[in-house]
């Protein structure tokens, strides 16, 4: 068993350092490197966004080549929507970060998170690569949080460790993202890390799996980034590890539990949140259909504005799973409630139901909305939060 932590835990094999390369109009770090030793593998998720950003398409490319040796992560500027521009500004940081750390350039994998639209400065991170590759050391995991966020309020780090027969395992992670999310695989963007030896084709197959368990079932706004991006980093420093291991199922839970913990996190950080709401829908024809339900609910704005204002206003979630698409829906098998309180029974109120009962839950900063929309054994969730005034205001001054 192992227990998720905010501590970090440093991982052998990895290296990272954060420095201000001007991006910032503030000053504040914006440059994150992740330097990743030789004979390690590296697995990855990107936005299934059509419009992604030059460092996605850039990425995608050189991790198809080459087994990673350093990712250069930006933020301030997205690099995105700036055409064949873009790629080669993307390029020149990869070409110049590889030239510095003896490796070739597809050896290097760009990330950026920011504003769309603008070209990014390549010349500022250029000239921040050699100060900021002076800096790396393996227990910057903290500083590397820090630096990757951009609206968010709280940096987003956790880490696990899982004994095994030959010895300790660590997992650290880090995540930024708390607006423009619907990961679909917001702006979102996540790094980590295992000092475990595991095979490229596993540790992609485990990248896919639990980034559609955890980063693929949160929304915030319900917009998909052009830049979402997870990577997933084995060091080959510890325990060699496979599916068939004994110590697989441990592991795996273990880095589930890490990728959960970070999703939650960016929800509990959503652009002016107060609340952190799990929509939970059973019953579906399909688990597909419980999922377009869930996703009805969690991304409705008249929902989302019932949450801010603690209204236990049932008749729009009601309509939200009305016109979500699920198959095979009939009032009659509707059931929801809220924070365990029933409120609606076949489609028809509960009677004797008290509004004031789960106005009291809704007044608390962590709960579950419950939805039945048939009898069959199908179940999912999607993670949610409240839209307050200080969402509006934090989006319409974004670039101010």
């Amino acid at each position: 068993m192992s227990e998720i932590s905010i501590s970090p835990h440093r991982i052998a094999g990895v290296r990272l350092a954060c420095v201000a390369a001007g991006i910032r109009k503030n000053g504040r770090p914006d440059l994150t490197l992740v330097e990743i030793c030789p004979g390690a593998t590296a697995a990855a998720v990107f936005t299934r966004n059509v419009f992604c950003a030059a460092p996605v398409t850039l990425a995608r490319r050189h991790l198809a080549a080459a087994m990673p040796r350093l990712l250069v992560i930006n933020a301030g500027n997205a690099n995105a929507g700036t055409g064949e521009q873009g790629l080669a500004d993307a390029l020149t940081v990869c070409q110049e970060a590889g030239a510095r750390l003896n490796c070739a350039a597809d050896a290097v994998l760009p990330f950026s998170t920011g504003v769309i639209g603008q070209r990014l400065p390549a010349e500022k991170l250029v000239s921040a690569l050699s100060p900021a590759i002076a800096e790396l050391r393996d227990d910057a995991w903290e500083a590397a949080a820090h630096g990757i966020m951009t609206t968010d309020t709280v940096p987003k780090l956790f880490s696990a460790r899982v004994d095994t027969a030959h010895g300790p395992c660590h997992i650290t992670g880090i995540t930024k993202g708390a607006g423009m999310i619907k990961p679909d695989m917001a702006t979102m963007l996540a790094f980590i890390a295992t000092d475990a030896k595991i095979g490229q084709s596993d540790l992609q197959i485990l990248v896919s799996e639990l980034a559609d368990r955890s980063f693929n079932r949160i929304t915030i706004d319900g917009d998909t980034s052009t830049n979402d991006a997870c990577i997933l980093i084995a060091s080959a420093q510890g325990p060699t590890l496979s599916p068939a291991s004994p110590d697989w199922p441990s592991f795996r839970a273990a880095l589930e539990g890490v990728f959960c913990e970070l999703a939650r996190a960016i929800v509990r950080d959503g652009e002016g949140a107060t609340k952190l709401v799990t929509v939970d829908v059973r019953g579906g024809q399909a688990e597909a259909d419980c999922l377009r339900a869930a996703y009805a609910v969690a991304e409705s704005p008249l929902v989302k504005t019932a949450l801010f204002a603690s209204d236990p206003n049932w008749g729009r979630i009601l309509a939200a799973v009305g016109r979500s698409g699920a198959s095979g829906l009939v009032l009659t098998d509707i059931d929801i409630a809220i924070g365990g309180v029933r409120i609606v029974a076949g489609g028809e109120p509960v009677p004797g139901y008290d509004e004031a009962d789960v106005a009291r839950v809704m007044a608390g900063a962590e709960y579950i909305i419950e939805v039945r929309i048939g009898q069959a054994a199908t179940h999912a969730t999607v993670l949610t939060c409240d839209f307050s005034y200080d969402y509006v205001k934090i989006n319409a001054e974004y670039r101010s």
